[in-house]
């Protein structure tokens, strides 16, 4: 089939690229090696690595206005006028902005069969203002009723739009692989010690927590526990430079807190693969890539409870009460303090990826939408 991928950034786009992005390259990556011929389309300022672009997928570089409210909107409009012209058995929109234009293709080009994947409930991230969000709120009607076929990449997605919208939709969640890295030359760089760090990798916008966890380890350390761990953030702002600064102004004066920027490749494999535990204190969430990525290095996650979160670990982690500090420093220091408990959770972490959330498995049941739809 001659797929295309709309509504993400980019693909292979380093530090510009979110838990959207992450899924279309590792998506992608499948679909291609199964045969099929496979189109992302791309925002022109975020150009690939060449050398990171699976090989059979192609990516078409579209023009929009960077600004933040018009950015994706427009990229999307222009990135569906230009596959009306091209042979694509398949449109396959990624978030719920971009679905909105979903019923473009479903007039206008009929013999092609039209996809959404539904990421994320977005009007919920605090970034956005009040028109933003209700033009996302529109926009999961809109994804869950222009295309052919809806995809939930959460049970608890597909349980809110069934209850909310009465629409059945698919349930194929994010993925990841299981990895390993036994170099620890990037820890070496920023001071830090296998076993000896938590870990958050993560954009650096406010729903997703990070303000919660750097004040939860501040208190942790003033109490005299976790001596000799540190807190390593990786991760860059998207149009939330401000937050950015908050979190570095709020972390200053505590050495043991570092931010590390954007992080890829095997320097990210060795973060990932020598901390003692993954923290993920988001807000709202979909179904977090970072914190599969951490487990299928082994490292347990300790993630804030909503229920998104909760989805993906399956027990095989620790979870705190959403928005409350004290819980989470309460609990990050019970682990510090025991960290057999820790341990004997790596193994499981390792299963929970394996059996649940495969990449090859994944590209099978999405084609398998393809199918469906096409017949």
């Amino acid at each position: 089939m001659r797929i295309a991928f709309i509504g993400q950034k980019g693909i292979a786009i380093g530090d510009q690229a979110g838990g959207i992005e992450q899924h279309v390259l590792a998506l992608s990556r499948e679909l291609a090696a199964r045969g099929h011929e496979v189109t992302v389309y791309a925002r022109h300022r975020y150009r690939a690595s060449r050398a990171e672009v699976p090989r059979g997928v192609r990516v078409r570089y579209i023009q929009t206005i960077y600004l933040k409210h018009l950015e994706t909107i427009l990229y999307s409009f222009f990135a569906t006028l230009d596959a009306l012209f091209r042979r694509f058995d398949i449109i396959h929109y990624h978030g719920v902005g971009p679905a909105t234009l979903a019923w473009i293709p479903r007039l206008w080009k009929p013999h092609a069969r039209v996809v959404a994947t539904f990421h994320s409930q977005d009007r919920y991230h605090q970034k956005w203002g009040f028109l933003a969000r209700r033009y996302l709120h529109f926009g999961e009607w809109a994804a869950c009723h222009f295309p052919h076929a809806t995809i939930a990449v959460s049970h608890v997605i597909q349980v809110y739009v069934r209850r909310t919208y009465r629409r059945q939709i698919v349930y194929i969640p994010n993925g990841a692989r299981i990895e390993q890295s036994s170099g620890q030359e990037t820890l070496e760089l920023y001071g830090l010690q296998a076993g000896k760090y938590l870990l958050n990798v993560s954009r650096l916008v406010p729903h997703k927590g990070q303000h919660y966890l750097i004040e939860a380890f501040q208190r942790l350390k003033n109490t005299g526990r976790g001596a000799g761990m540190k807190l390593a953030i990786v991760g860059a702002a998207v149009y939330t430079q401000k937050y950015e600064q908050e979190l570095k102004d709020q972390a200053a004066g505590s050495a043991d807190i570092v931010f590390l920027g954007f992080q890829q490749g095997e320097a990210l494999r060795q973060l990932y693969a020598h901390a003692f535990l993954y923290a993920q204190p988001s807000e709202s969430e979909g179904l977090s890539v970072s914190v599969l990525e951490a487990m299928s290095f082994g490292i347990p996650p300790i993630v804030s409870d909503i229920p998104e979160n909760l989805e993906v670990i399956h027990r095989a982690g620790f979870t705190f009460r959403n928005k409350d500090v004290e819980h989470l420093s309460q609990v990050l220091g019970e682990l510090m303090a025991h960290p057999d408990i820790v341990e004997a959770k790596r193994e499981r972490v390792r299963e929970v990826v394996e059996t649940k959330f495969a990449w090859p498995v994944i590209a099978e049941h999405t084609e398998g939408v393809y199918r469906s739809v096409r017949h």
